[in-house]
């Protein structure tokens, strides 16, 4: 079989709004195991979004969009169900942007020789390929996109954002993460965003402008995020895997405190994942462990043991068939660094 067969049957997002998954998760709640925590879930998310003043941070990790969970997360953002996002750049780089610049997933298979797939330049995500040309493009658009920056110090959300800028003013028609969220002002922070397709981008801008260039500081993200925790007050998790972007949401709380502010813990957190507590390891620690450490509320907190391609998009389709996000105010938190570079200068 050739690259081009390889590479035929696209992968398809999974669109919330064409099912209402209300009375199915309904009925989980009478179950056992997983389904009943997956209702308890759906039941917390929908709370966040009714509750008055309550804001939203979505963490996302793992191979979730090329996987068919991109228009989740577009949902989300354009019925005003997340008020910011903490993620891993695979995710922002390789996969939504790679999208958006007009390439696909496909459809593949683990069994399958995986040299085969290194001679022909085909990179496989489990069940899922993608080509390693189209990804050499992605690389270079993202240096395209710190080249016409110039040079300086930036956080992720601030090059997240030219990123969702340029996809705007290119005038692509697919349908973005980042696009949506530059469009409606929810700030995407990359904790670690020099691991992934935005890293050989920069590499290659960074050595062509040895004496001039951006520089991401992970530390400025930090502080941000950790303004919007101050400006918001009441916050929930919505967490989708574990890694960085988990811990780093949850640690804005001790941060605050350690910069002189009364902050609550998060009020409400959910996490959905396929780890588990016995190595220790963050992805799997429970929410219950991070109360221990400050960070979270042990009142309304749920662990979901699942694979995210099953659990996803039920809880979130169960939130927007409830019409839990409607009349919620928008946050536009992205204007909240605008507001504060504004003062800044007028010290100045």
């Amino acid at each position: 079989m050739g690259k081009h067969e390889l590479l035929r049957d696209e992968i398809k997002h999974i669109d919330i709004k064409a099912h209402n998954v209300v009375p199915y998760v309904e009925a989980m709640g009478d179950m056992a195991f997983q389904s009943r925590n997956l209702y308890e879930s759906a039941q917390i998310y929908a709370t966040m979004l009714k509750e008055e003043g309550c804001s939203v941070i979505l963490c996302l990790a793992g191979s979730l969009f090329s996987a068919g969970l991109k228009h989740v997360v577009v949902d989300l953002i354009e019925h005003n169900m997340v008020d910011a996002i903490v993620s891993t750049g695979a995710l922002m780089v390789d996969q939504d942007f790679f999208e958006a610049l007009g390439f696909r997933h496909y459809k593949g298979t683990p069994f399958v020789d995986d040299e085969y797939l290194r001679a022909n330049r085909i990179d496989r995500i489990y069940d899922t390929f993608i080509d390693e040309n189209d990804l050499r493009v992605c690389d270079e658009t993202i240096e395209r996109i710190a080249d016409r920056i110039g040079s300086g110090v930036f956080s992720s959300r601030e090059f997240l954002r030219e990123m969702g800028k340029y996809l705007t003013e290119v005038g692509t028609d697919a349908r973005s993460v980042v696009k949506a969220a530059y469009e409606r002002e929810v700030p995407i922070f990359v904790p670690a965003f020099s691991d992934c397709s935005a890293g050989f981008g920069l590499v290659a801008h960074q050595w062509k402008r040895p004496d001039r260039h951006v520089a991401i500081d992970s530390v400025k993200d930090f502080r941000e995020l950790t303004m919007l925790k101050v400006e918001a007050g009441t916050t929930g998790l919505f967490m989708v895997g574990g890694g960085v972007p988990k811990n780093f949401a949850q640690d804005t709380v001790v941060a605050a405190e350690l910069l002189g502010y009364d902050v609550e813990m998060h009020k409400y957190t959910i996490q959905i994942t396929v780890a588990d507590e016995r190595d220790g390891g963050l992805s799997g620690s429970t929410l219950k462990e991070a109360h221990s450490w400050g960070k979270v509320d042990k009142a309304r907190e749920q662990m979901v043991y699942a694979e995210a391609t099953l659990a996803f998009p039920l809880i979130a389709g169960y939130a927007y068939h409830q019409g839990a996000y409607l009349d919620r105010p928008r946050r536009s938190y992205a204007r909240l660094y605008d507001e504060a570079k504004q003062q800044v200068g007028s010290t100045t």
